[in-house]
């Protein structure tokens, strides 16, 4: 997966649904981290990879930790799976909650990636948080748009 590493200046749009809000934001790749686990480079492989975002728009967070475990088919198509937290804001409201990932990416240097809200993660002002949504970064791009629906019961 390629590594995108620059700040970025942001826009945040929510629109209230019912009792789901539709926001969306954007994140840079701050540091990625990746170490081979097994198989041969250029061919089918699993790697791990240690990565730094930092959210702007609807979510507010800086220096999250994110884990992916990462398999390569060959050198520049696979999927992954991994986990985030994130501790920081989310439309102003204050807290923390985990993001469980689920992507691919393939030679075009394209990686889809769905998301949700791992129930029971979240604190503070985000008790009780769930949600899903998407991402499609591209190589060579600077940030990365996402797209998150989301609920807050109580």
């Amino acid at each position: 997966m390629p590594s995108q590493t620059s700040r970025t200046d942001q826009t945040s749009q929510t629109a209230q649904t019912g009792r789901t809000s539709q926001t969306s934001g954007t994140f840079t790749f701050a540091r990625w981290d990746e170490k081979p686990v097994a198989g041969a480079h250029g061919g089918a492989r699993i790697a791990h990879a240690a990565v730094t975002n930092d959210y702007t728009g609807a979510i507010e967070a800086a220096g999250t930790s994110c884990e992916y475990t990462i398999a390569y088919t060959d050198e520049t198509v696979g999927a992954f799976v991994g986990h985030e937290f994130i501790d920081g804001t989310l439309d102003g409201r204050k807290g923390s909650f985990v993001m469980e990932q689920r992507g691919s990416f393939g030679a075009d240097g394209v990686i889809e990636c769905s998301f949700s809200v791992l129930p029971g993660s979240a604190t503070g002002e985000l008790a009780g948080l769930t949600g899903t949504g998407t991402f499609t970064a591209r190589g060579g791009q600077s940030t990365t748009p996402y797209v998150l629906a989301y609920a807050l019961e109580g």
